[in-house]
């Protein structure tokens, strides 16, 4: 019952007593259900898209603690600059559209959903995949629970089929993929690897000895893929080349020549990015230092991980989208959260679940959200940019699954204790085999649609 159908009851009861005590009770309930949702909107769960729709792109307290400091004066200047993240060509993101961003198919929306128990996972293990590092290696260094390894990704309508690797190996057969990211980026890569050792091995045939950098090669299928390490996503150095708990200069506007000369004549194109932008950061637009991120130098603007996270991505996509040769798809695989709990990553925190959250039982926090919104918003200008020469970009949406996998994570089982020596628990990061691999039942999803729409 509306407002308008409740003056009108309210009306008859003035005219009609003899009616009164059959109106009485619906008029109650119209008073009761109208008052509920204002007094006690919890009472409503969101989906994550929802959420998207109750602002554009304000500024928020950068709330990520890992590095945060009171600094009372650094308010106004933050509330400034986040302004300048707004441009003509940004657009508020409805719910509507990130969930249809990615329009492949929309019978289905595979990144709204729950987690579901699964016996049959995990699907290799950590002596079965030489490409799992010490550091995701959870089983090796003794972690007791295997009940994280036990789920599978159910989405709302419909269901997502289990990583098929001889399906996904002749699927990109003939093709190449690549990776432009972090260290998360990396952790989605050997995963592929992992889940594709059940049918073959690849070649190893980097270029360089590093992690950061590799090539892997699947001869049998003609099929190759690499990842090009970029934490920022454009232009960056080191303030001490030595150091990387000093801060990185970024250049905002400047393309970042490890990776966009490079992607040109692959296929597909997974970008994403995070963590990093919360570290101690230099800000360079135009070659002019613009302001800081957790920087001490005196008259330089300290603004917040938003500024750079909003023009990072910008960047990237412009990049993209100028390249003339390349044809390939590009999939933004959204921002995957930590789960520090009891603490920030350098002072106790840690994340010692061991089921999932379930869905309506952890929502993002500000920082997180407003990280999430600002990728859909870019991905959304790069969409409309990359029509006029019609190259796609697609919505890999990694972000509402992984906000609820807070059991995941390696935390103190990446590695032996040593006495006399502290540790940060890994909260950002994720076992393997653990609740990454969902990614690869994505991925195959989302190219399957990508070639059923050729």
């Amino acid at each position: 019952m509306n407002f308008q159908d409740l003056d009108h009851s309210l009306g008859k009861l003035q005219t009609r007593k003899k009616n009164a005590t059959k109106i009485a009770p619906f008029v109650a309930l119209a008073i009761l259900f109208t008052l509920i949702p204002i007094y006690y909107p919890s009472m409503h769960p969101k989906k994550l898209s929802q959420v998207l729709s109750s602002s554009s792109l304000v500024p928020l307290p950068d709330s990520n603690s890992q590095h945060q400091s009171n600094n009372s004066s650094s308010s106004t200047s933050t509330t400034q600059q986040i302004n300048m993240t707004k441009s003509d060509d940004h657009v508020s993101v409805a719910p509507q559209e990130a969930r249809i961003i990615n329009s492949t198919d929309e019978k289905c929306d595979l990144f709204s959903g729950e987690w579901v128990e699964n016996q049959e996972a995990p699907y290799y293990t950590n002596m079965t995949c030489f490409t799992i590092q010490e550091h995701q290696n959870c089983m090796k260094y003794g972690r007791p629970d295997t009940d994280f390894l036990k789920w599978k990704w159910k989405p709302d309508g419909c269901e997502l089929p289990i990583f098929d690797a001889h399906q996904f190996l002749e699927l990109v057969r003939g093709k190449s993929l690549a990776f432009v990211g972090d260290s998360v980026a990396r952790n989605h890569m050997q995963s592929l690897i992992c889940l594709l050792s059940k049918v073959v091995y690849p070649i190893d045939v980097s270029n360089s000895t590093d992690q950061e950098n590799r090539r892997w090669e699947y001869r049998d299928y003609n099929f190759n893929m690499s990842i090009f390490w970029a934490p920022y996503l454009v232009k960056a150095n080191k303030t001490e080349p030595n150091n990387i708990y000093q801060p990185f200069n970024l250049y905002l506007d400047e393309l970042d020549e490890s990776w966009n000369s490079k992607i040109q004549d692959f296929d597909y194109v997974i970008i994403s990015s995070g963590h990093w932008f919360s570290r101690p950061t230099m800000f360079y637009l135009n070659h002019t230092l613009v302001g800081c991120l957790f920087c001490s130098q005196p008259n330089v603007t300290q603004m917040t991980s938003f500024f750079s996270y909003q023009k990072a991505f910008h960047t990237a996509f412009q990049t993209i989208n100028s390249l003339k040769n390349y044809k390939g798809v590009t999939f933004l695989r959204t921002f995957a959260p930590s789960h520090f709990e009891d603490g920030v990553w350098d002072k106790g925190g840690d994340c010692v679940r061991t089921t999932p959250f379930k869905r309506n039982e952890k929502v993002l926090d500000d920082y997180s959200l407003e990280f999430y919104k600002i990728q859909l918003q870019e991905l959304t200008i790069a969409q409309k940019q990359g029509k006029m020469r019609n190259l796609k970009f697609r919505l890999f949406d990694a972000t509402q699954a992984m906000l609820l996998r807070a059991d995941g994570h390696p935390s103190k089982y990446g590695h032996w204790p040593k006495p006399n020596v502290t540790f940060s628990n890994d909260c950002v990061h994720w076992c393997l085999p653990g609740p990454i691999d969902v990614w690869n039942d994505f991925l195959l999803e989302l190219l399957k649609r990508e070639e059923s729409h050729r």
